[in-house]
C-alpha cells in the first residue's frame, strides 16, 4: 500500500465521521444554515430590499422572498456583472460560471469566496465516501481524467468568467496534479472534437484509473479510444475501475458503457451545478444522493404538480416525503434567494436525505396533460430492454400533436448502438412501461386521445451531429431528454 493510499483512507475515515454528524442532524443543520446567511447578507441591496434584519422564521422568509428563476433575479445579477458591490452577497464574487439557455441568452452565475470551497469540498468527499465504504483506494496511484469546459478564464469588470467545470479546474489539489490528466494545453481546445482526439493521444498508453465527465462525452472519447487502438477501453486501461459523472442519468448508457469498457465498473454519482453542489453518491448500496445540507445552501421545495399554481406551498427539509417529485428552490452563500435552478428532484431516503435528479421542470411532456417527466422516460427505456441485447447512443421525446393521419402520440427519437429486432415491439414495450408508471398517460392511451409510443431512427452521430449544430457539442452541454414543443423534432425530421 503506497503513502496516498494509506493517507486516503484516514482521511476518509475522518470525513466520514463529520458527514454522519450533520446528516444525522438535518433540521437543526439546515436552521444553522438558514441563520448564517440571512445575517451575512442582511446589508446587502437584496437583504435590505427584502428585510433580512426582521426576519425571525422560516415563514418570514417565505413571505418576503419570492420563488424566482434567473431572469426574475437578473435585475440584482446585472448589478452584480457591471461592478457593484453589496449586491446579492457581501462585497464582490470571485468568478462568473458562465451558463447558457435562459430567454435573455447568457447567465452568469456568481461564485464567492464563501461558496467555491463547497465545490471542491464536495467532488473530493464523493470519493473519499467511496473510498470509506468500499476500501478501495489503490485508484489514487493512477492517472485520472476528467473531461471539462477549458480552464482559460476572461474577465467581466475585475471579475474572473468562465465555465464552472474550467473554473474548477484551477482548485485541483497539488497532490493530484501529477495524475491529473488531460494537459492544460490540451484542455484550452475550444473544438471538442479536436480536443478529445488530442485527449486520446495523450492517454491511451497512459495507467488511467478513474475518468470523469458526462455519459454522453466520455462514451465519445470510448470510441475514439477502441477505434486507435482496436481493443476494449478496459483493456487499454487495466486499472480503470471508476467512473464519475453527474449531469445525466446513467443507467440509459450503461449497457453500451459496459460493452465499450468491457467489464463493469463501479461509478460514483455527482450532483453539481454552477449554482450550488448539492449532492453526491455516498453508498455503492443505497440508491440516490446525499443531499449536501451543510454546504452553505439552504433547500426549499415545492411539489412539481402544485408548482405553476397561483400560491404554491414551499416545503422545507423537515416536511419532504419520499417518491414525491418536488422543484428544488435555493438560497446560497453566493447570493441566490428563494432561486429555482429548474431541477426537479425525489427523495429516496430521509435518514439520511438521498436524492435522485428526476427532471427539469421546463423538460417535460404535458401537451395532453400527462405531465411525463425525465425519470418516467428513462425508466422506461431501461424497463424495455431488460432481457435484450439492444443497447442505444442517445435518445430524446417529444409529443406529435398534428400527425398526418391517426392519433396524435409520444414520438421516440433514438440513436440505436445494436437496433431492436422487432421495432414495433420494442416501441410498445416502452409504452407499457410508460403507462404503469404514469396514471395519465395510461388514460389517455385507453381513451383513445392517444396512440402509443412511435419510434424514429436517429442515423449513428446524429445526436452529436445535432448538439454541434447548435453550438453545444462537449462540454457541461446535456441534450434534453423531454421536450413539449417540437423544435427538436423537427431537426430530425427534416433529415429523413
Amino acid at each position: 500500500m503506497s503513502l496516498k493510499t494509506f493517507g486516503a483512507k484516514i482521511f476518509a475515515s475522518l470525513v466520514h465521521a463529520k458527514t454522519q454528524r450533520w446528516a444525522t442532524n438535518p433540521v437543526d443543520t439546515q436552521q444553522k444554515v438558514f441563520k448564517q446567511l440571512l445575517e451575512q447578507a442582511k446589508n446587502t441591496e437584496f437583504g435590505k430590499d427584502h428585510g433580512f434584519e426582521s426576519i425571525q422564521s422560516y415563514s418570514d422568509f417565505a413571505a418576503k422572498v419570492p420563488v424566482r428563476d434567473y431572469e426574475g433575479l437578473k435585475p440584482y445579477v446585472d448589478r452584480v456583472v457591471h461592478g457593484e458591490a453589496n449586491i446579492l452577497w457581501p462585497g464582490k464574487p470571485l468568478y462568473f460560471a458562465k451558463t447558457s439557455g435562459t430567454t435573455s441568452g447568457a447567465k452568469y452565475i456568481p461564485l464567492t469566496k464563501e461558496s467555491m470551497p463547497y465545490h471542491i469540498q464536495a467532488a473530493r468527499n464523493a470519493i473519499l465516501s467511496y473510498i470509506h465504504e468500499t476500501g478501495k483506494a489503490d485508484f489514487v496511484d493512477g492517472k485520472m481524467i476528467f473531461l471539462q469546459g477549458s480552464p482559460e478564464l476572461t474577465e467581466k469588470n475585475g471579475v474572473k468568467l468562465g465555465r464552472l467545470s474550467g473554473i474548477v479546474a484551477h482548485y485541483v489539489p497539488a497532490y493530484l496534479q501529477k495524475n491529473r490528466m488531460p494537459s492544460w494545453e490540451t484542455n484550452i481546445i475550444d473544438d471538442w472534437e479536436t480536443k478529445v482526439d488530442a485527449i486520446v493521444e495523450e492517454t491511451y498508453n497512459e495507467d488511467m484509473s478513474i475518468i470523469s465527465g458526462i455519459p454522453s462525452w466520455v462514451q465519445m472519447y470510448f470510441e475514439k479510444l477502441q477505434q486507435k487502438e482496436g481493443k476494449k477501453v478496459g483493456d487499454i486501461f487495466k486499472n480503470f475501475n471508476l467512473f464519475i459523472y453527474g449531469g445525466v442519468n446513467y443507467e440509459p448508457y450503461r449497457a453500451k458503457f459496459e460493452n465499450l469498457i468491457g467489464r463493469r465498473v463501479d461509478s460514483i454519482e455527482l450532483f453539481p451545478a454552477s449554482e450550488g453542489f448539492f449532492a453526491y453518491q455516498d453508498s455503492q448500496k443505497e440508491k440516490g444522493m446525499l443531499l449536501l445540507l451543510d454546504a452553505g445552501i439552504f433547500y426549499e421545495f415545492i411539489k412539481a404538480d402544485e408548482f405553476f399554481t397561483d400560491s404554491p406551498h414551499r416545503y422545507t427539509i423537515g416536511e419532504v416525503e419520499l417518491g414525491v417529485n418536488y422543484v428544488l428552490i435555493i438560497s446560497t452563500n453566493a447570493g441566490l434567494w428563494g432561486y429555482n435552478i429548474g431541477d426537479t428532484v425525489q427523495f429516496t431516503s430521509l435518514a439520511p436525505y438521498r436524492v435522485i435528479v428526476s427532471g427539469r421542470i421546463k423538460h417535460y411532456i404535458s401537451a395532453f396533460g400527462e405531465h411525463v417527466i425525465g425519470k418516467e422516460v428513462e425508466s422506461a427505456l431501461k424497463e424495455a430492454m431488460v432481457g435484450t441485447d439492444i443497447t442505444i447512443n442517445e435518445f430524446t421525446v417529444a409529443p406529435q400533436i398534428n400527425p398526418q393521419s391517426g392519433l396524435p402520440y409520444h414520438e421516440w427519437f433514438i440513436e440505436f448502438e445494436k437496433e431492436p429486432q422487432d421495432l414495433n415491439a420494442f416501441a410498445l414495450a416502452i409504452d407499457g412501461a410508460m403507462r404503469k408508471q404514469n396514471v395519465y398517460y395510461d388514460d389517455l392511451i385507453a381513451g383513445n386521445v392517444l396512440r402509443t409510443v412511435v419510434i424514429t431512427k436517429v442515423t449513428t452521430n446524429g445526436f452529436s451531429d445535432y448538439m454541434k449544430s447548435i453550438g453545444k457539442l462537449g462540454g457541461q452541454n446535456k441534450l434534453p431528454r423531454l421536450s413539449n414543443d417540437r423544435k427538436i423534432a423537427d431537426y430530425f425530421i427534416a433529415d429523413l
